[in-house]
């Protein structure tokens, strides 16, 4: 079975959505079959990972509705063992939907909506990412009631855990009424700059804080980064010997590492 990560922070310009296309591209190329769930309205993954918004038939707008099965929305890209359900603006409004079609159903719950489509398909994947939107809402409850575990991304910039005591409290509560399986995959440090004092307090700060949570590889400030998106591209096909495409092949190392050792001390 697939191991499903959301990624999540509620605060944006993180490098949530960067983390989600390079994460899953960079495990793709370490011979892992990955899917990258766009849940967030705003479809940056989708246009980040090249696929033309003009040409999508079915999205993860028409999954969550039931308008299609979560099969019909995947989307193959060019990039080796990559393949997304793609988001659009449609997205933004699909809460009051998922409130309303709750509601005309017994037994059935805001957050089955996501869950059960995903566990249709999860024996087909390695790994299965969903890139949450920047809000603790609606569509982030479905994507963590789906998910097995959680990835946060922390900018290394002031004020950068404002806002994470919240997020872990959601995570709480999800584990306390919705999946009491959910767990926190890691915390990875982001967009250092490591020329400032800032930065590097950041770090030690969250470290301190997650303790063995913290992944030991911490993403770069890097313009290459930025650019990488509006050419289509993850970062290891748009420059594969820049920093940031060697510091996204360690992240996904290790996150391939801790599911290997949870698998083998589980047995």
């Amino acid at each position: 079975m697939g191991k499903v990560i959301s990624l999540v922070n509620q605060k944006g310009g993180v490098g949530k959505t960067t983390t989600s296309i390079n994460l899953a591209s960079a495990l793709g190329h370490l011979d892992k079959k990955v899917l990258l769930i766009d849940l967030d309205p705003q479809s940056n993954s989708t246009t980040g990972l090249g696929v033309n918004k003009a040409e999508i038939k079915k999205s993860i707008y028409n999954v969550i509705i039931h308008d299609c099965s979560i099969e019909d929305a995947i989307i193959k890209t060019k990039f080796k063992n990559l393949s997304i359900i793609p988001s659009m603006i449609l997205l933004s409004g699909a809460e009051i939907e998922l409130i309303q079609s709750a509601s005309r159903e017994e037994n059935f719950t805001i957050a089955d909506q996501l869950k059960m489509q995903i566990e249709s398909i999860k024996d087909r994947y390695d790994f299965i990412l969903i890139d949450c939107p920047p809000a603790l809402g609606v569509l982030t409850t479905n994507a963590l009631a789906a998910s097995d575990s959680v990835l946060i991304p922390v900018q290394c910039e002031y004020y950068s855990l404002e806002g994470v005591t919240q997020l872990l409290n959601t995570i709480i509560m999800t584990q306390s009424k919705i999946n009491p399986k959910l767990d926190i995959e890691g915390v990875l440090l982001t967009m250092l700059d490591g020329r400032t004092l800032v930065g590097l307090e950041v770090v030690e700060d969250v470290r301190k804080f997650f303790k063995e949570k913290v992944f030991n590889t911490i993403i770069p400030r890097l313009v290459r980064l930025v650019e990488a998106p509006s050419h289509g591209k993850p970062i290891i096909e748009y420059d594969p010997k820049c920093r940031g495409a060697e510091a996204y092949t360690n992240l996904a190392k290790e996150v391939i590492e801790r599911n290997a050792r949870k698998e083998e001390s589980s047995r």
